[in-house]
């Protein structure tokens, strides 16, 4: 369980979010500035305001990383549209999340973000109270509540047209075109290492008519572009530390035009087994079917109402293909030489890949009793 903790207190950093929080839209007078651990790609900071009745009032302050999102500005609008759309259904449809969502406070000079002397972006939250952060699926209550948590919020956007989300990393789940790099790369081989990863590789070859199921659906249209997370951890799920109930979904840079599959898809990946994705022991991986029972019945408790019976039926394959998808990621990285995926020992996305692939191997054992208990929980909802 994660709580979002703080660093100890900086006086550089204070005096960092101070500047930064007097170009915002916030109430009071600042108290304190903390740098908070969590995520690995902006850096992200909770400031406390003394409001004039004595009470408080904390934000959250983040610099979107450049380096990873080359245009922030488009990130930005995607955030504001998407931000402004739920608030406003939320209002509209009276909808229960728990009560909170995220908002966007404005800049002082208009407009929803600020760029400082460095030519950072930064935007400003607001700070949700009582709530923490889980780093692994424990049980089948927290898988539940993720998922229903993301089904939420692509129900909550489902009548936003993707058309209006800017593709800010294009390709990003072209699972075809991430299977022919592969091939591109283990033609090269720049690195020598295609021999010591022949088993792998003939794996993902096998199967290459999986990486273009949905995307053919798509073309025939029966599944449709929607507007999606793309980033489905559980992490990324506000839980009431009371009710113990989800309250929201934050993190919402990699927002774009995509698959509702993409997203419930890579919640099987990544919520399924118990193994770390880098885990060595490959008996350790397995695919459990009480935790996807509960992903499924979660999702579809919050997305049942607009995703269509196509969409419904590939539920297992979306979460076989997600799990070969990053597979295939990981192997194409260990043969370039890891050069996009941090590594900390050699093999390190070898390792990587050949959980996913142990983990594919599972879902295809319980494909047929995956697909039985999603017939099972669709008929029941009807």
């Amino acid at each position: 369980m994660s709580t979002a903790s703080a660093r100890p207190i900086d006086p550089l950093v204070q005096q960092l979010v101070s500047t930064i929080g007097n170009r915002f839209a916030v109430q009071g007078e600042f108290m304190l500035g903390e740098e908070i651990d969590s995520g690995h790609i902006n850096s992200t900071y909770r400031a406390t305001y003394r409001l004039p009745n004595g009470g408080e009032q904390r934000y959250i302050f983040q610099a979107i990383n450049r380096n990873v999102f080359k245009d922030p500005y488009a990130v930005m609008n995607n955030v504001e549209r998407v931000t402004r759309h739920i608030n406003s259904r939320v209002l509209r449809l009276k909808k229960d999340l728990g009560g909170q969502t995220l908002n966007l406070f404005p800049a002082r000079a208009g407009g929803s973000w600020i760029e400082d002397e460095q030519g950072s972006v930064w935007r400003c939250y607001n700070h949700i109270e009582g709530c923490v952060t889980y780093d692994v699926v424990e049980n089948t209550r927290q898988a539940y509540q993720a998922a229903r948590a993301f089904g939420s919020f692509q129900d909550l956007v489902s009548d936003l047209d993707s058309a209006a989300i800017t593709e800010t990393i294009p390709d990003f789940h072209h699972t075809r075109k991430r299977f022919a790099r592969l091939m591109e790369v283990a033609a090269a081989d720049p690195q020598g290492r295609l021999d010591s990863v022949r088993k792998e590789f003939e794996f993902i070859r096998s199967r290459e008519p999986l990486v273009g199921i949905l995307l053919d659906l798509v073309d025939a249209g029966k599944i449709p572009l929607r507007v999606t997370h793309n980033d489905t951890k559980i992490n990324n799920v506000m839980i009431d530390a009371a009710s113990d109930e989800a309250v929201c979904v934050i993190d919402l840079d990699t927002v774009m035009p995509g698959l509702a599959l993409y997203d419930f898809g890579d919640l099987v990946r990544s919520a399924t087994s118990p193994a770390a994705e880098d885990e060595t022991d490959l008996s350790k991986v397995e695919m459990q079917m009480p935790m996807f029972e509960a992903l499924v019945e979660g999702y579809l408790d919050a997305a049942g109402d607009f995703i269509n019976d196509t969409e419904i039926e590939h539920l297992a394959h979306a979460g076989k293909l997600m799990t070969l998808e990053v597979g295939i990621r990981f192997l194409t990285d260990h043969l370039e030489g890891d050069v996009y995926f941090k590594i900390h020992r050699p093999g390190h996305n070898l390792d990587r890949c050949r959980t996913q692939l142990q983990l594919v191997e599972c879902i295809e054992s319980r494909e047929d009793e995956m697909n039985a208990f999603v017939r099972k929980v669709r008929r029941s909802k009807r």
